[in-house]
């Protein structure tokens, strides 16, 4: 599903290049999911921003399914992120003008996927049938990230990006975040890759590797 190989970033700085990403090897099977753990500042979220096609890598490439995001440009990477993977973020990003119910069937609309049977099965399965007129600002935390999942999963992407989706969460309702993810996800052909900061979290995934000065590691490498 995905395949980096030989990845490189960096930044420019006023004090020069900011090396982030030195030769970075990852792969994730279809239907498996990965936590990526490391340090603050390792470019666990530079490397997700280049999975998901929202940054451009300097050298290396990285495939996923059977397309070469390094090959495709701007309008080709822009329809890919709206029609072919589901990002979860740290701070839910729920569109506040939406209602919970549009906001769940917005990227199965955008990807042009919008399945009524399938959004009533996330509805159903996140617990959110008593908050779909709601609007995220009248939700708790847990409930807009349930939100925010259910939104990412609607269209059926085949690669599911989280970034710290539990990190705003207290660890009650992180656990019960992450597990009703980890059961809708058994029920697509979705893979994950999770960016995490905790060990806990990231033993519930089926693997787990380590960023560690610009190259990445097994867990147990460290």
């Amino acid at each position: 599903m995905l395949q980096v190989q030989g990845v490189f970033k960096s930044y420019t700085t006023p004090q020069g290049p900011l090396a982030v990403l030195a030769g970075v090897d990852l792969h994730l099977a279809a239907r498996s999911s990965l936590a990526l753990m490391g340090e603050s500042g390792s470019g666990k979220s530079t490397l997700m921003h280049l999975v998901a096609g929202l940054d451009r890598v300097d050298d290396g490439s990285i495939q996923v399914g059977e397309r070469r995001l390094d090959r495709m440009s701007e309008a080709q990477l822009a329809h890919w992120r709206r029609t072919e993977i589901g990002l979860v973020f740290q701070q839910f990003n729920l569109i506040g003008s939406l209602r919970v119910d549009d906001n769940l069937a917005f990227q199965a609309r955008l990807a042009g996927r919008f399945d009524a049977r399938w959004q009533a099965q996330l509805v159903e399965r996140l617990g959110l049938g008593d908050l779909l007129k709601r609007y995220p600002e009248q939700l708790s935390g847990g409930q807009q990230q349930r939100v925010a999942v259910g939104r990412a999963l609607a269209s059926r992407p085949g690669l599911l990006l989280a970034d710290e989706p539990t990190g705003n969460l207290d660890e009650a309702t992180s656990d019960e975040v992450l597990q009703l993810m980890l059961d809708l996800l058994r029920d697509t052909p979705t893979s994950l890759l999770m960016v995490t900061h905790s060990p806990r979290i990231a033993a519930r995934l089926d693997r787990q590797v380590v960023l560690h000065r610009g190259r990445v590691l097994p867990a147990d490498a460290r």
